[in-house]
């Protein structure tokens, strides 16, 4: 950290305007039925193929792996499909992702409920779990992007992304626990951090603190607009969080109610030196998603959420949906509402449906 008093932020950057596109001309007859038949771009697959707007490839998926501190696959239940992974068998996994085409994962750890603590002091432990599955992954697969949540909930005794004192969520206090946390990441070896815990500038601060480090090419994915909202249950049972979490999260992530609140968010961390800015969950805030793509035109990224996931998979299991058309469908209206990446649980089952197409 610098020495600035802990209220203070670095200067913050200013964010050009984007420029306005200049507004479509319109035939000036758009014709009528019989001569204008718009089933006809339709009839055949060749051509729906040659006129879709929207795509979805291998690129845009960023894999969210769960780890644990042991040896083989531990089944989340309330994600049917995902497990935690051991150590032992992460690299495989990965490298099973990559030959699938997958370019990134993102880890997120279970941590035992002895190294959970009020200080949060394993977060910043060079040797923790993350840090240690991203020294594996990286020795044997350097070019696979790593991204790394950055957020204490993981390592609270309190179950909250910031710490806590007599109820109250402390910023200032939590955002240097952040940067020590992002350092660790960052000296071992992961490609971007991803803070998710909502504090209020936090982004400038791990922006000068990896830089001052020397790790000013790694890069931050903000998650900007974090919404308060019930579809995160079955991740925090992957995590272990949930039973520890004291009250709600209210206090730092945004109001379900609330857009314009989110922009301002977003403007915020893009001046403090957010690279990627990310919306989550993602299929219930596609309007927010569309609405930030518009106004700043920089790196968008949704989060299918695991309840987001769960909702899909218990459909599919009790015959009510087709599994992989509404897997595909649901990623088609992240693209179509702007994003450029989305971090999704079933990124593998994705791409082997498409590389099956």
């Amino acid at each position: 950290m610098s020495d600035l008093p802990k209220n203070e932020t670095p200067a913050l950057r200013a964010v050009p305007e984007p420029e306005q596109a200049a507004p479509q001309r319109q035939p000036e007859s758009l014709g009528a039925f019989p001569q204008l038949r718009m089933r006809r771009n339709r009839r055949a697959n060749w051509v729906r193929r040659m006129v879709a707007e929207n795509r979805v490839e291998t690129d845009d998926l960023i894999w969210p792996i769960f780890v644990h501190d042991g040896d083989g696959r531990l089944p989340v239940a309330s994600m049917p499909g995902i497990d935690r992974l051991g150590l032992d068998c992460l690299v495989d996994a990965v490298g099973s992702g990559s030959d699938l085409g997958l370019s990134a994962v993102a880890i997120f750890p279970y941590t035992d409920d002895a190294l959970k603590t009020s200080d949060c002091r394993e977060a910043i432990n060079p040797d923790n779990l993350v840090c240690r599955a991203v020294r594996r992954i990286k020795q044997a697969f350097p070019d696979i992007g790593l991204i790394c949540d950055v957020a204490l909930d993981p390592y609270n005794a309190d179950g909250h992304d910031g710490l806590v004192r007599d109820g109250e969520i402390l910023n200032d206090e939590t955002i240097e626990l952040l940067c020590q946390q992002a350092l660790a990441q960052a000296q071992a070896g992961c490609d971007v951090v991803a803070p998710s815990d909502m504090m209020d500038g936090r982004i400038g601060a791990l922006r000068e603190a990896l830089d001052v480090k020397g790790f000013a090419n790694v890069n931050i994915i903000a998650y900007a607009a974090k919404y308060a909202s019930c579809f995160y249950g079955p991740f925090r049972d992957a995590v272990g969080s949930g039973s520890n979490l004291t009250g709600d999260k209210k206090t730092y992530q945004l109001d379900p109610a609330n857009s314009d609140e989110a922009l301002r968010e977003v403007a915020l961390d893009l001046q403090e030196g957010a690279d990627m800015v990310m919306i989550k969950p993602g299929m219930p805030y596609l309007d927010i998603i569309r609405r930030i793509k518009d106004r700043f035109g920089v790196p968008t990224a949704a989060y299918q959420v695991s309840g987001e996931y769960a909702m899909i998979k218990a459909a599919a299991q009790n015959g009510w949906l087709d599994n992989d058309k509404a897997i595909m469908e649901s990623l088609l209206s992240f693209k179509r509402a702007g994003a450029d990446a989305v971090l999704t649980y079933a990124a593998p089952e994705i791409a082997t449906l498409l590389k099956q197409r």
